[in-house]
């Protein structure tokens, strides 16, 4: 079909823009999530929003399948980028860093346990689950979803929907822009009543086993929302519009309940309109710190393990609730501080490496440079 308006007059998306402070703030939000039950009060005594997890869990799925449907839709649908070169891209966005991640956490336990320190929890370090996670299959069935980097169920389960991302780019293509929002919106609530009904849980509770189906929905989502954007020109000002009432609507929704169909919408609302908002003065700081957000999402969780495991081990628990409180504050900007540190050093200097390698596919056949992270 052809698109009711030029693809010229849509505002693109772009680095150090809205698209990224998101990213940065719900990357930071993530690490609060998993820092939460190591403050010395839990944080969701304060407020059960803190428990909410889910909340977040939802906007990288989302953002995932909207960031790539933007980046890749004319790509794909032109033919510029083999569909086989963008897997390869994808695959190695993820999983080298996540390996070296995993691979810490392995050396980790086995010196600590060669020194003879055992971890306070060893449950969390079950070697049986350390396969399933390390190869990133934990999503699909395969038991040992829990501990270890158990987060990185979501990488697992995005691992399948990127592979399904230009088959979906086409059917996006093929519908009229409103028909496809309504139909991945639908989607979405058919999937979640089908859960409900079959096996008792909404979508997004899904056991860790079922992070595949947890997540293509809202995947899907994602998708069909760039698969809008890119062909329906949305006036700067209504992005502004939507993406205050959305957050405002979002934040105060939180304090009455756990509503999570309004939320959802909200949050497709948030992403849709900090893409239609154009980058006019791109911020240097913000794009550094949103390429480090899928370095802060590998790297927290053993951060968190090591800084606290060395204040417990020094008997923080005998010190006031003013200096627990400095230790797990500090610990926040310890794990934010750890991601751009592997970032830096390794990350980076390896996507470098590779895009270089997968770009040499001759004119026009090259990858976006240095693409936004998997989340």
């Amino acid at each position: 079909m052809q698109d009711p308006k030029p693809a010229s007059t849509v505002t693109p998306i772009a680095r150090g823009g809205w698209l990224d402070g998101l990213r940065i703030a719900v990357a930071l939000m993530i690490v609060l999530h998993h820092f939460r039950g190591a403050a010395p009060i839990p944080l969701d005594q304060f407020h059960p929003v803190f428990d909410r997890g889910y909340l977040l869990t939802n906007f990288f799925i989302i953002d995932s399948g909207y960031v790539l449907g933007r980046i890749y839709y004319r790509r794909l649908i032109d033919g510029r980028t083999s569909a086989g070169l963008y897997v390869r891209q994808r695959f190695l966005r993820v999983v080298p860093a996540h390996l070296v991640v995993m691979i810490a956490f392995a050396v980790l336990v086995l010196g600590t346990a060669a020194i003879g320190m055992a971890p306070s929890n060893p449950y969390w370090f079950d070697w049986s689950a350390f396969p399933a996670q390390f190869f990133l299959v934990q999503a699909y069935g395969i038991p040992g979803g829990h501990g270890w980097n158990a987060p990185t169920w979501t990488l697992s389960a995005l691992l399948g929907c990127y592979l399904l991302l230009p088959g979906l780019l086409r059917v996006a293509h093929r519908l009229p822009p409103w028909g496809l929002l309504i139909g991945a919106a639908v989607l979405a609530l058919a999937a979640n009543a089908a859960t409900h009904a079959v096996l008792g849980y909404p979508v997004y509770r899904m056991p860790l086993g079922y992070g595949f189906l947890r997540a293509l929905p809202l995947f899907i989502l994602g998708v069909a929302m760039a698969g809008f954007a890119a062909r329906v020109p949305v006036r700067p000002r209504l992005g502004v519009g939507l993406g205050i009432a959305s957050v405002v609507l979002l934040v105060a929704l939180q304090a009455f309940g756990d509503f999570a169909i309004p939320s959802l919408a909200l949050t497709c609302a948030i992403i849709f309109a900090a893409g239609a908002m154009p980058v006019v003065r791109p911020v240097k700081l913000v794009e550094s710190l949103a390429l480090a957000s899928f370095s802060i999402f590998l790297t927290n969780e053993l951060v968190r393990i090591i800084w606290f495991a060395a204040f417990d081990a020094a008997g923080q628990s005998q010190w006031t609730d003013t200096a627990r409180w400095a230790v797990w504050t500090l610990g926040l900007g310890a794990a934010v501080a750890g991601a751009v540190v592997f970032r830096q050093m390794f990350d980076r200097p390896s996507q470098a490496w590779f895009t270089a390698r997968l770009s040499t596919g001759g004119p026009g056949r090259s990858l976006p440079k240095d693409p936004p992270p998997a989340l």
